[in-house]
Parts: C-alpha cells; structure tokens; sequence
C-alpha cells in the first residue's frame, strides 16, 4: 500500500513550515534557550490562529475539521523546528479547556510521572498535586515530577512520534548539508565511506518511521501506533547523535542548535506511551494473536 500526500496536505505542511520559520527561526530559537521556562504566548496565539490547536476540532465547534493524518504533518514540523511549548496537551485540549483551541489558554498533562510546563499552565489535565520541580537537561522543555498517572493517550503518543520524526528529519539534513560542505584532505568529508554509512543509516531509520508515522496516522490502530513510536523514538535520538558524529567537535558547541534536537529527543522519550509501555502494549498484542 503506498501512502501519498494530498495536494491539501502538502499545502497544509508548507503553510505550517512557512508560519514557523517565520514565527520561530534562529533567533526565536537562540532567545527561548536564553530564557529558559518562558512561553511565548503572542506565539501560542498566533499558532491558535492559524488551527494549529483546533486542527481536528469539527468544524461546527469552530475547528478545523481535519484528522489525524493531518495533525501528524503539523507537529512533524513543529518537531522539525523545535517548537517549544505542551503542544499535544493543548491540541488534545481545543474541544474541552476554553480558550485551548484558540491559543488563549495553555494546557499541561500529566503523563508518565512528569509533567512539561507546568508553571505556565493555565490548566492542567490530570493530578499534578505535589508535583517537584525538575532539572530538565532539555533548556526548552522545564519539567515536574508527579506521583499520580494518566491513562496513555494514543494520539498523544502518535503526536509525540511525529514530533520526534521531524527532529530526525531535520538531523539528517543538517548532517547531509555539513557533509557536502565541510572539506578534509581537499575533498568534501561526505565522500569518505565513514561519513556515507552514517547519513545513510540515518536516512533509513528517519524515511521508515515516517512510512509508520504517517500509516498509524491512518490506521488508528493502537500497535501501529506503539509501533510508529518505538521507530520515531530511534530515529530522532540515534540521527542526532549521528549527526553530532558527522559534525565532529563543532557539533558539541552550545552555539550551534544541534544539541538541543538530542536533548529534546531525549526528553520526549520519557512522555506517555514511552519505550516500555509501547513494548509492553506490542507484547500484549502479539500475545492476543491466534497461533
């Protein structure tokens, strides 16, 4: 079965890279890890406006009327760009927090034991009672611990696939840009066999969580779902320490933006729906099946 892009949806994705390269370039990026915890809330807003939020909200509640599909593209890039912010909890949000929809109101969940931006919250879905702030190695993603537990939510746990599939994506074109451009012994370092392995490895990995991600989005079904995350999991934190190795000593500088895409992979794979509980849910459903 082959999955294509709709013109719609190309016209979707574009639009959303378009409003986020110019909403939340370089220096937007450089200024949010200079203030670490502080939400951009003419940001938020602007991402309201333009149904970021309210993506697959009916339109009869003032939504968008779209689906899953296209919800994963959104966040795709919103993962691409490191876009900081509890984006899933706010979108899962737009039909029952006032305001979520819109960008007015900024929702937190508790998921996993932990909580992201839970100051900046103007609600919370879950118990977040006594929750303990974290050292978060991830300077745009602040995070509590909790003791209480929600119950996981598979389009959260697809949404945070297409997120981490978006910091793969953009991994490996900056590890392809800098193999073809970075010269050693008279030649660019991307001819060397070495360097080669690695940008086609990180390839594989990014192009077949894709294929998941984009097929759980339309499928639904819960162990394509767990599936598509173990794979976006992989993709995302494997292709930035590639990429690290690509780049050599210049990637591990607090200048350039690459450190950041590990750290925040890091940090997603400890949300909802994380390694273990999408091993364990593959499990049970390979263990259901008949002999």
């Amino acid at each position: 079965m082959r999955f294509q892009l709709t013109e719609d949806q190309k016209a979707l994705r574009n639009g959303v890279r378009e409003l986020l390269a110019r909403r939340f370039g370089p220096q937007q990026l450089r200024a949010a890890v200079d203030e670490p915890g502080r939400l951009d809330r003419a940001l938020w807003r602007d991402l309201g406006a333009a149904g970021f939020f309210a993506l697959r909200l009916p339109e009869a509640q003032g939504g968008v009327g779209l689906g899953l599909p296209e919800a994963v593209l959104a966040f795709e890039e919103a993962g691409r760009t490191l876009l900081p912010g509890p984006l899933v909890a706010t979108h899962l949000a737009a039909g029952t927090v006032p305001g979520a929809a819109t960008g007015e109101a900024v929702v937190a969940a508790v998921g996993n034991g932990l909580v992201e931006w839970l100051e900046q919250a103007d609600a919370v879905r879950g118990d977040a009672a006594g929750a303990v702030p974290l050292r978060s190695v991830d300077p745009l993603t602040p995070l509590h611990r909790v003791s209480g537990a929600a119950a996981v939510d598979p389009v959260a746990v697809l949404l945070t696939a297409a997120e981490q599939l978006g910091g793969a994506t953009r991994a490996c074109e900056l590890a392809v840009q800098h193999a073809r451009t970075r010269e050693q012994f008279g030649q660019p370092i991307g001819a060397f066999q070495a360097i080669k392995h690695l940008c086609a490895e990180m390839l594989v990995r990014t192009e077949t969580a894709r294929a998941a991600v984009y097929a759980a989005a339309v499928t639904a079904d819960p162990a394509d779902v767990h599936s598509a995350r173990l794979l976006a999991d992989e993709a995302a934190v494997r292709g930035a320490r590639d990429c690290l190795q690509v780049h050599g000593g210049m990637g591990f500088t607090w200048e350039f933006e690459l450190h950041l895409y590990l750290k925040r992979a890091w940090v997603r794979t400890h949300r909802a729906g994380a390694a273990t509980e999408s091993e364990e849910t593959l499990a049970a459903e390979l263990l259901a099946q008949p002999i």
